[in-house]
């Protein structure tokens, strides 16, 4: 084994994964992360190392261990969406439903017609917002979701797939709340981590704030850990943006700036931005995952939503092609989009590297969680390496 010192629990035959962790701080760059696997709804592996910094001088840096949270950026889409389909459940509402039907100020600017479930698959032309926000608009939910509300779509509802980065939290985190009683989205999710005992978070207690983990840049080259085709990344991301600074993929990750720029501040920490800003340890990724898998928290029809299909093909602002269900990223033969083995996976990425994602096929519950961001807009190099090794275990190889 490499000379990091891994932290955690694993079975004898996990030792070649243990390995791969290990190895991601050698020789990518690694400074703090954490990797859980859940099997058949039970704790199976849970590895940790490196440290944990804070700017913040009361608390500065640490060792990172097992309760460590970190800001997964875009894996939040799997959690609000799963939280979503629950109370869509409990409302005994389809994917047909109109948004309106929920939300009625939603109808505004001709989205009367537009589903739920285009929503969630991200085919409602809701990717970014026309006009200029304040930095400080995203701080502030029930202004953003009049805003999300009086937005027009940038085409046609349903017609063409357009990743939406942060409006999809608001409507899908609004939506929840709306049908639950909960003051917030984040009360209301909160009451099923604490069902779970899942270390996962929107909106941040005082008390929580001294197990966060700050993020930065990655500073060491990925290039050289996988081999294959290479996924799109920031750069190329970039080149999107600046083709059409008025376009949508400018708007949509750059409008306001301070969806780029504010990530380890208190203000970020403690606002509810469900699409971007969940905090979450690993083992809490891979319980609420691994719940997913077992049947605990949707019923088996509410659950196939998760891997059925319901949008593919070349997206509008990524500029690559995606499949997604309900909500949930589906997996690709594409090496920074396929989640293990199984064609029924699911699940979500993070800018950086944060990942959760199931396979229900293999019964797994998957969660890592870094705090070095490296360039890849979907699975990052260091988690395609983990998820080769532990799809290469004996008792995953099969």
């Amino acid at each position: 084994m490499n000379n990091v010192e891994v932290k955690g629990f694993w079975p004898d035959e996990a030792l070649p994964l243990v390995d791969t962790f290990a190895d991601n701080f050698v020789r990518g760059g690694e400074e703090g992360a954490a990797l859980a696997v859940y099997r058949n709804g039970q704790p199976w592996i849970s590895l940790w190392a490196g440290v944990r910094r804070n700017k913040d001088a009361e608390i500065g840096d640490t060792p990172w261990t097992e309760n460590t949270l970190v800001n997964v950026f875009s894996a939040s889409k799997g959690l609000v969406a799963l939280r979503c389909l629950q109370r869509l459940e409990q409302a005994q509402l389809s994917l047909d439903t109109p948004v309106a039907e929920v939300w009625p100020e939603f109808a505004q600017q001709g989205k009367g017609g537009i589903t739920i479930g285009q929503i969630l698959c991200h085919r409602a032309g809701l990717s970014a917002f026309h006009e200029r926000r304040a930095d400080s608009d995203i701080f502030d939910w029930p202004g953003i979701t009049q805003a999300v509300a009086a937005e027009t779509p940038w085409w046609e509802p349903g017609s063409e797939p357009g990743y939406s980065p942060f409006i999809f939290g608001w409507i899908v985190g609004e939506l929840a709340r709306r049908l639950a009683p909960a003051e917030s989205f984040g009360e209301d999710f909160r009451w099923l981590t604490d069902s779970l005992g899942a270390d996962c978070h929107f909106g941040l207690r005082d008390d929580e704030l001294p197990r966060v983990a700050d993020t930065g840049p990655l500073k060491t080259s990925l290039q050289t850990l996988v081999g294959g085709e290479q996924g799109a990344d920031s750069a190329y991301l970039g080149r999107l943006m600046k083709a059409d600074p008025r376009g949508v993929t400018n708007r949509a990750f750059a409008n306001p700036m301070s969806l780029m720029i504010s990530s380890n501040s208190r203000a970020w920490r403690q606002a509810q931005i469900p699409a971007a800003n969940g905090h979450c340890s690993a083992r809490g990724l891979a319980t609420i995952y691994g719940a997913l898998v077992s049947g605990e928290l949707l019923s088996e029809q509410s659950r196939s939503l998760c891997w059925t299909p319901l949008s593919q093909g070349q997206d509008r602002v990524l500029g690559v092609p995606l499949r997604f269900g309900a909500g949930f990223m589906l997996t690709q033969d594409r090496q920074d989009c396929r989640f293990g083995s199984s064609p029924r996976a699911f699940g979500h990425p993070g800018a950086g590297g944060s990942l959760g994602f199931a396979d229900p096929d293999k019964g797994l519950g998957f969660g890592y969680v870094t705090s070095r961001m490296g360039q890849s807009l979907l699975i990052d190099a260091r988690a395609i390496r983990l998820i080769e090794a532990l799809y290469s275990l004996p008792e995953l190889a099969q």
